[in-house]
């Protein structure tokens, strides 16, 4: 990949920026700097979330792991055969993706869970360099509508041509497969928004859908 997917020391977003430098003064244990992708660059399944969380990924410095979002994330991918353990605690657990990848639209961790609608448009370059690297028969998975609209907007698509909603699957680029799940946040789990069987059967069509590639 020879176009930028992460810059460890970005500070495009001046908002997020001192929100970081705030957060590192007052946690100074945390990894508070955008968080990079984990797993296989070369791994044909790709989950794309919102944003690290406060104690979560801007703690850990891993996608989802360390607060409650992640919980059902791993416990599935480990279901899936997509990780090596159920449980992702930290960045130097051993846990290891098989052919899969996490990232982030925003790669920086923005006040109250909810980034600006300037910030997700200057952090889109990023995906858009990571999204331009798969491949055709690769599988998306995009965690949120903001998410969604992120990936849409990476292929400079219509979003009123490709709508989000649990399950629905988009064709996209060239050769790419894009797939919707509400996230798997707190909210949206402890009000059965999103139950593990609802996630489960996300990641049901995305084997089929990696089987048939």
């Amino acid at each position: 990949m020879s176009k930028s997917v992460y810059q460890a020391n970005c500070k495009k977003c001046v908002r997020l920026a001192e929100f970081l430098k705030s957060s590192k003064k007052k946690h100074p244990e945390y990894f508070c700097k955008p968080v990079p992708a984990f797993g296989d660059v070369k791994a044909k399944f790709l989950i794309v979330g919102l944003a690290p969380g406060m104690h979560g990924a801007n703690a850990t410095g891993r996608p989802f792991t360390g607060d409650h979002a992640g919980i059902l994330l791993y416990e599935t991918l480990f279901k899936f055969g997509f990780a090596t353990k159920p449980v992702s605690v930290s960045a130097d657990d051993n846990l290891k993706l098989k052919n899969c990848r996490i990232t982030n639209a925003v790669k920086c961790v923005p006040p109250a869970n909810k980034p600006t609608t300037e910030e997700i448009k200057i952090c889109n370059t990023y995906l858009k360099n990571e999204l331009q690297a798969l491949r055709p028969g690769n599988v998306i998975l995009a965690l949120g509508k903001i998410a969604h609209d992120s990936i849409i907007r990476s292929f400079d698509l219509k979003l009123s041509q490709y709508s989000f909603g649990h399950e629905n699957i988009h064709k996209i680029g060239d050769g790419l497969t894009l797939i919707n799940s509400y996230h798997c946040s707190r909210y949206n789990t402890q009000t059965k928004r999103l139950t593990q069987k609802q996630f489960e059967h996300v990641f049901k069509k995305v084997t089929d859908l990696l089987n048939k590639s």
